[in-house]
Parts: C-alpha cells; structure tokens; sequence
C-alpha cells in the first residue's frame, strides 16, 4: 500500500446538523483497516450479496457508511472493529454474517472531503484537530462514521483499486 498521509487535508464544507436514529445493516471486520481498499471492497461485496435480493439498494439513494467503534490511537490494530454498512429500514431482519444496529438521533458535524484512500487520515486529522478546537463543539460518546456519496448513480460500478471518493464524516457533538 502505498504511504498513508496523517497531514490535515481542509473540507470541502462543515455543517452542524441534527439527524434522525439509522438503523445500519452491517458487515464487520476486526482488525488493521488502514488503506485497505480491497478490505472495504470484499465487506461490501459481501453485504451487497444480501441486500440486493432484498431490495435495499437502490443507486444514487442508499447511504454506505463505515463505523469506527474504536480510536486508533488508544487500540491495537489488531483490535480495531469497522463495520461496513447501509441505512435500512428499522424492521429489517438481518442473517448469516450482517449485523444490525441503531444510530442515535442527535448533533452532528458532517464535513465533506475529496480523498483517495491514502488520505482519509488526514481528513479526520482535520476534522478533530483543526475544525472541533475552532468550532465551539466538543466531540459527544455516540458513534463516529462515514458517509459516502454516490455521485454519479447512472455509472456503472466500478471496483477498481485508486479511486476517489466524495465522503462525509460524520461526527456527534455537544456545545462547549
């Protein structure tokens, strides 16, 4: 893989909005994440196996998300958890390896990024150290993700390795 820039990489746009509870359908993996485009690749393959048949897919409207249940800094790679999904509805059973769990309601700052896959550290790295010590905001306990965009739903779907990608990240805050 090739080298993973930490370096700030500024927004595109920050906004603080209220958001409804998701409920996420999910695939998860334990494990070092970093850059892996092929991991993200196979989670996802495998979550679209089941949710196509379901008809919960639908190009230009479904909201892929990646959870991150624990900070980089603080856990050992090898115990970092992802969880790869896309918005549901609530009553949605789910089986074999696709888990399901809610998103709360609440505050959150969603900053829009342009990035290939060696730089979303440093997307984060803006989000919480330039924008949240300047924002009036300090980050709340619920969980942090990704959102991704699909930008041009009439495109025929790609899994090529390199690419980049329009993505929110999404992250809950309080007032100071």
């Amino acid at each position: 893989m090739s080298e993973l820039s930490m370096k700030p990489i500024p927004a595109e746009s920050v906004q603080v909005m209220e958001k409804p509870e998701m409920t996420v359908a999910y695939v998860r993996h334990t494990g070092p994440y970093f850059g892996d485009e092929e991991l993200f690749q196979r989670l996802y393959t495998a979550l679209y196996k089941w949710a196509a048949p379901r008809n919960l897919i639908t190009r230009g409207v479904t909201e892929e998300i990646v959870i991150y249940h624990d900070d980089p800094e603080t856990v050992d790679p090898e115990k970092l958890r992802i969880s790869c999904g896309i918005i549901v509805p609530a009553d949605t059973d789910v089986s074999g390896e696709v888990g399901k769990l809610t998103l709360p309601a609440g505050t959150y700052a969603e900053a829009r990024f342009q990035v290939d896959a060696t730089q979303f550290g440093g997307a984060w790295s803006w989000v919480y150290g330039v924008w949240l010590p300047e924002s009036g905001y300090q980050p709340d306990d619920r969980l942090c993700y990704e959102k991704y965009i699909d930008t041009d739903p009439e495109a025929e779907i790609s899994d090529e390795l390199g690419r980049t990608f329009t993505v929110d990240i999404c992250i809950p805050v309080i007032p100071l």
